[in-house]
């Protein structure tokens, strides 16, 4: 029998009461200079609701290991005012609000707070969803309790589900866990018409959490890797443009929704495609995440971020600038060979 008075408190803290936190970000995350681009301020969003939990007496790692109760993060929306540094320490402030019709119970608003220049700037705010999915399976849960009555709300026994969308023709050719084709029927069909790249990977085991499916960070790393392909095709590569010009991709906004379940070792197709460009200063993409079942496309995640470039000084500042025409050719579907 579960005494169930704890969690009761433990959820009317975590839907009613803010919290805040002290979070660095993680050295990983550097790849220009000492700059953090969106995805570690992603991460450290997504950081700041699991320490929220843990300060309402719900830390998820228990959650999971009493019940079967896996935290996953569904949705990320994001708006980045400033850039974050390696040294910075950021005070994340977690504010739960009441989830919009249709949406999932668990919705947060969340900021990032940094010193800068002796005053505090807030750099980041964002709207997180998250469920708590319920994980059955006896051989990796033995022991595993009831929910308890007061989680039940939050919990669901599947993300999504995915609808099942169009037929596609037969069974690819089979990859090696993380391996990826850029070549591939089902890609054809589904950037048809489009100005944008895709590809096949088969999901290795380093994308996902509670062994077995994608996780939002999976995604975030997804989403970047995309813009660094669609642009390495199109020949003005991230590495190009650091080297002749001293240009970093630049991402002021991002967006990811996690639709249905994509499992580890499952087939994975990623489309990026540009969907607007506003004069030579940003431009915006989508990203959809496709896995085929029963000879049916099934989309699992859509995505959207906002980018423009920027000049790296000092290790710790970023000057956006205007791009040029080789660029904006680049963008609008032209491939620069001259590399």
């Amino acid at each position: 029998m579960i005494d169930t008075s704890a969690f009761e408190t433990g959820v009317r803290i975590l839907l009613t009461e803010e919290s805040a936190v002290t979070l660095t970000p993680s050295y990983e995350g550097a790849n220009i200079g000492t700059y953090l681009g969106f995805k570690h301020v992603n991460y450290l969003v997504e950081k700041g609701v699991i320490e929220h939990f843990r300060s309402a007496g719900l830390p998820v790692g228990e959650l999971y290991q009493r019940f079967g109760l896996g935290f996953d993060v569904v949705s990320l929306a994001s708006r980045l005012r400033g850039g974050l540094y390696i040294d910075d320490e950021a005070l994340v402030r977690v504010r739960p609000v009441a989830p919009a019709a249709g949406r999932p119970a668990l919705a947060f608003e969340v900021s990032l707070t940094v010193p800068r220049g002796g005053t505090a700037r807030r750099i980041v705010t964002a709207t997180v969803h998250a469920v708590l999915r319920l994980d059955e399976d006896a051989r990796r849960l033995p022991d595993r309790l009831p929910v308890p009555a007061p989680l039940a709300f939050a919990t669901v026994r599947e993300i999504g589900p995915a609808q099942p969308g169009a037929a596609v023709p037969g069974r690819p050719a089979p990859l090696v866990s993380g391996g990826t084709v850029d070549r591939d029927p089902v890609l054809d069909e589904l950037l048809a018409g489009r100005n944008g790249y895709g590809w096949r990977m088969r999901v290795p085991y380093t994308y996902t959490h509670f062994s077995e499916r994608v996780q939002m960070s999976g995604y975030l790393r997804l989403i970047e890797e995309a813009k660094h392909r669609f642009v390495d095709a199109r020949g003005i590569s991230v590495s190009r443009l650091l080297s002749e010009r001293n240009w970093i991709p630049l991402v002021t906004e991002s967006r990811l929704e996690i639709l249905g379940e994509a499992g580890m070792e499952e087939d994975l197709y990623t489309t990026y495609e540009v969907t607007g460009i506003f004069k030579n200063l940003q431009y915006t993409s989508r990203m959809e995440c496709h896995v085929v079942r029963g000879g049916r496309l099934l989309r699992v995640a859509t995505g959207a971020i906002t980018h423009g470039y920027a000049v790296a000084e000092n290790g710790n500042r970023a000057r956006v600038i205007a791009w040029d025409d080789t660029v904006g050719r680049a963008l609008r579907g032209a491939v620069d060979t001259a590399r």
